[in-house]
């Protein structure tokens, strides 16, 4: 499974870019995490830890779109609660089995990776688009 930040993901907003490379950075450790050992102790540590970045990545984005006006806003909170929704779903798992198994880091690639890297070429993609023809309106 390759979790990396690339071209296919760049935004052009510096701000965005910088959060998703540490978030995806996050998720890789967390994934990591969970290949190395069954540790469950270790894999939960993790978790938290990428929970506790997603929650400061999605309120400074929204933030971000409050401010520029970003007529998508309420879209994008809600595909933000269905992310961390899913992280907790995880996290439950984690809570309530032995450790992290095969299985669940497939299910990792599925609901957290391949679902974060499309939010950020559909969605996050068209915030940065709209804040910068918003910063340069001589290019609409």
């Amino acid at each position: 499974m390759t979790i990396e930040f690339d071209d296919t993901l760049v935004t052009k907003n510096e701000l965005i870019d910088s959060q998703h490379q540490e978030l995806i950075s996050r998720i890789k450790q967390f994934v990591d995490s969970c290949g190395e050992s069954s540790d469950k102790f270790k894999s939960i540590k993790m978790l938290d830890y990428l929970i506790e970045y997603t929650d400061f990545h999605f309120t400074a984005e929204e933030k971000l779109q409050e401010d520029v006006g970003y007529p998508g806003l309420e879209e994008h909170r809600k595909k933000h609660e269905e992310f961390k929704n899913t992280l907790r779903s995880l996290e439950d798992f984690l809570n309530e089995s032995e450790g992290p198994t095969e299985a669940f880091v497939q299910q990792i690639q599925k609901t957290v990776v391949d679902w974060l890297f499309n939010h950020i070429k559909a969605f996050d993609r068209s915030v940065a688009e709209y804040i910068f023809l918003t910063d340069n309106p001589n290019r609409l």
